[in-house]
């Protein structure tokens, strides 16, 4: 399961043994100033859409890339036995790699909590 942290200005991402293979990654930084938006949900499994390199476990999860041929670009972590965190980032602000971050954790509405609080 992934897990995320904001620390000095920014989101880390620190994806598990698993999605690291399927996110491509061990880590992911995100600066504040890159999100837009940041929401909760109940069904994270429902945000991913389009194309996809990555995992699907149907109805329950979802690692990896989303978007690869057109659309938002979406890096994801989702499973349906936990809340998820919906990021809508500014591409170019972001590092240029991702318009959107889905990712399923356990305190999603405390980590919105402070996310919106760290960046007003």
């Amino acid at each position: 399961m992934a897990t995320a942290m904001i620390t000095n200005g920014s989101i880390t991402i620190e994806f598990g043994t698993w999605e690291r293979i399927f996110t491509g990654r061990a880590r992911h930084t995100i600066p504040l100033s890159a999100v837009r938006q940041a929401i909760t949900t109940d069904q994270p499994l429902r945000i991913p859409h389009g194309a996809r390199k990555g995992l699907t476990v149907s109805g329950h999860t979802k690692i990896g890339v989303w978007g690869i041929y057109g659309g938002p670009r979406q890096l994801v972590s989702a499973n349906r036995d936990l809340p998820g965190v919906h990021l809508l980032l500014d591409r170019a602000s972001s590092g240029g790699e991702f318009d959107e971050v889905v990712l399923s954790i356990p305190d999603a509405d405390r980590f919105v909590e402070a996310l919106r609080a760290e960046a007003a």
